[in-house]
This record gives structure tokens, C-alpha cells and sequence, in this order.
């Protein structure tokens, strides 16, 4: 029997300006990842960042005075810190040490995927055929992406990058339906808040971790790092992470997770207009290939 997913009710304005931050905002972070990461230390990077953000918005929903948080709330905030943003952005900043930021987008289009493998199996939803074709079509664009003996196509692609960016689709994908029932705040800012803050924290224990500190040199940092660090908080995190949020509780995930054939056009021109990286025929048939499949899943998968 298929369980019932319940959504929060919510203006069509604000879903409109929720969907459209998500769509354009995220698709500029991968390049803004890419310029952070060049001098400053990732995992610290990312700690400072969430904290930062997490801290600011958690201080408006206390401004605001929204309720406080539960023991529960706190617990599911872990969790759901964990995977999105642990799992889902924490990888995806590492594989981009090894794949350019076009491609780690393009290849973001899996998690809708994971989203209807998910839903079939763990709440029953079965896809229908033109989903399954989908998923088939989206298999044979990430094939034709990442396939390195191919003469037309990009040559260095990384495969450690491939698997990080496979690997932390899935976690986004379990954190988004996990976030989808789970109790939290019902204060947006409140609730992506404490995810961030929970992140932050987990983000600065695996950078001293794994030694990152010796690293530290404010000298060394570039001007352009700094800047993708500031936008990376105050865009990024803080607009882009809580309108996503927001679009968990009021929307439908599968239509949620439409910003995934969205956000790579977004990145791919970013990457050739800013960062100078190469798009080949292939990289185009390819990504015609994992959008479209997106575009059919999204579009046709069976409501409840």
C-alpha cells in the first residue's frame, strides 16, 4: 500500500521564489566550491561556512521568537546535517579536486534518481515504464559522460570524482525523504539552522581530524577564494539552503528535485563563461541524455 506523503500548504508566490533560488542559486555554487577550495583547507572551509550561516539564520528564528527546539528536533537535525550536507555537499566539494564543475553538476542530476529507486522501495511507490525509461536514458548519459576511452570526450575525468559525486547524490537523496517526515521546527530558518550548525560542527572535527589546521595561512589565501567563501554563506547557504528547506515541506519531492536539470545548464555555462573548462560534443549529447531522463522522472512519475 502506498503511504501518503503530507505537504504543508504554502502561497504560490513564495513556492515560485523558493524554486527559482534553488534553481539558479545552486547552480552557481559548484564554480563557487571550485574557486574556495583552491587555497583555503575544504573541510575547515566548509565548517566556518555552515556555522556561519547556521548561526545566523538560527539567530533570526530566536529573534523572531520561534519556539525552541526539541531533543528530538536536534536529533533529527544531526541526521539530516549528516547526509545532506556531510554526505551530499562534503563529497561533492572533494570530488571536485578531480572533475571540473560542469561535470560534478551534470552529474547531480543522479539524485532524482535515487529519489524513485528510494520511494520504490521503501514506501512502495512503483515507477511506471516511462519512469524506468527514464533511469535507462539517464544510466546511458552518465556512461557517455564519464566513459574515459572515448576519443570525442573529455580524457580527464577522475573516476575517484565520479564515484564521490554517485556517492553523495544518494546521501542527498536519503537525507531529502528523511527531512520530508521527520519531526523538526516548523520555523525554516530554525530548522536549517540547526542542520547547519550540526554540520558545521561535524565539518570542523573531520578538518582537524584529518589535519587540515597546518594548512591555515590567511596569507596564502586568494582574494577570489575569500570572495567564493562569502557568497558560498550568505547566497548559497543561507537564500539557497533554506529555500530548499522550505520546498521539503511544501512540495512534492520529485518536483523538488526538478532543480537537478536546472542547475547544471546554470553550471555548465558558468564553468565555459568563467572558469575557461572545455564542453565536447560528447560532454553535450551527454547532458541532453541526464536532463532529459530527469525531465521525464519528474514528469511523469505516479502521484500518490
Amino acid at each position: 500500500m502506498t503511504e501518503e506523503i503530507k505537504l504543508e500548504k504554502a502561497s504560490k508566490g513564495l513556492l515560485i521564489a523558493a524554486f527559482a533560488a534553488v534553481y539558479i542559486i545552486w547552480g552557481s555554487t559548484y564554480l563557487g566550491i571550485k574557486y574556495a577550495i583552491e587555497t583555503l583547507p575544504p573541510a575547515l572551509m566548509a565548517g566556518l561556512r555552515f556555522l556561519t550561516a547556521g548561526g545566523i539564520l538560527y539567530a533570526i528564528a530566536s529573534f523572531k521568537k520561534e519556539p525552541a527546539p526539541t531533543r528530538i528536533h536536534w536529533k533529527n537535525s544531526i541526521v539530516i546535517g549528516f547526509f545532506l550536507l556531510i554526505g551530499g555537499n562534503g563529497i561533492v566539494m572533494w570530488a571536485q579536486h578531480y572533475i571540473d564543475s560542469s561535470i560534478t553538476a551534470l552529474l547531480i542530476t543522479l539524485e532524482p534518481i535515487w529519489i524513485v529507486i528510494l520511494l520504490w522501495v521503501f514506501k512502495n511507490q512503483k515507477p511506471s515504464p516511462v519512469i524506468i525509461i527514464g533511469m535507462i536514458i539517464g544510466i546511458a548519459g552518465m556512461v557517455m559522460l564519464t566513459d574515459p576511452m572515448s576519443v570525442t570526450g573529455i580524457q580527464n575525468i577522475d573516476i575517484r570524482g565520479i564515484l564521490g559525486v554517485t556517492i553523495s547524490t544518494l546521501c542527498w537523496a536519503i537525507g531529502s525523504l528523511f527531512a520530508l517526515s521527520a519531526p523538526l521546527p516548523k520555523s525554516a530558518f530554525r530548522s536549517t539552522g540547526m542542520q547547519m550548525l550540526t554540520a558545521g560542527v561535524m565539518f570542523l572535527v573531520i578538518g582537524t581530524a584529518i589535519g587540515e589546521w597546518k594548512f591555515v595561512d590567511i596569507q596564502n589565501f586568494s582574494t577570489e577564494s575569500i570572495i567564493a567563501f562569502l557568497y558560498l554563506v550568505f547566497v548559497g547557504s543561507i537564500i539557497g539552503y533554506t529555500a530548499y528547506t522550505f520546498l521539503l515541506k511544501h512540495a512534492h519531492p520529485n518536483h523538488v528535485s526538478t532543480y537537478a536539470y536546472v542547475n547544471p545548464v546554470i553550471a555548465v555555462y558558468l564553468g565555459w563563461a568563467i572558469a575557461d573548462e572545455k564542453i565536447s560534443g560528447q560532454t553535450i549529447i551527454a547532458s541532453v541524455l541526464l536532463i532529459g531522463a530527469v525531465v521525464l522522472i519528474t514528469t511523469f512519475f505516479k502521484k500518490q
